[in-house]
């Protein structure tokens, strides 16, 4: 296996954990900080993936999914404490 591929393993591996915590988080809070990080790490992923594949677009499409998952996180937690989103 080689080093990129298991850097793609690894990722996968971490958004599996992430994952259950998302399921078994305590609180609202724990659950919306592992939704954020499994976004987090599919940006990671498609920046691995373009990486390996030798697409530069890819690149383009992960920072365009993270600032929807920054906003999206944002108004999640501002909906989960005001209860509203005005």
């Amino acid at each position: 296996m080689s080093p990129e591929q298991l850097a793609v393993v690894l990722v996968l591996a971490g958004a599996v954990l992430v994952l259950a915590r998302a399921l078994r988080g305590p609180s609202v809070y724990d659950r919306v900080l592992a939704v954020n990080a499994i976004g987090t790490k599919a940006v990671l992923l498609l920046v691995l993936l373009g990486f390996l594949q030798g697409r530069s677009g890819f690149l383009d499409i992960a920072i365009l999914y993270a600032l929807i998952n920054y906003v999206a996180t944002i108004g999640l937690l501002k909906l989960v404490t005001r209860r509203r989103l005005r």
